[in-house]
């Protein structure tokens, strides 16, 4: 079982790096917000109640089935 890899608003972040909003299904969204966060920073509310945080640095690397 692996790290969780998308985020909802006041959730923890898991380490420090760059976020960026995706869409639900993991889609790329038009114009998505980026955050810097430090580990156990708090995830603010995405610009739109249709998108999850994600890593940037995670976005080029295919999720596990």
């Amino acid at each position: 079982m692996g790290e969780q890899s998308q985020f909802r608003a006041g959730d923890k972040a898991p380490n420090n790096g760059i976020y960026i909003e995706i869409g639900e299904t993991g889609s790329g969204v038009e114009d998505p917000q980026q955050i810097e966060l430090k580990a156990g920073d708090h995830f603010p509310e995405p610009s739109n109640q249709d998108r999850v945080w994600k890593n940037k640095h995670h976005l080029s690397r295919p999720n596990p089935q």
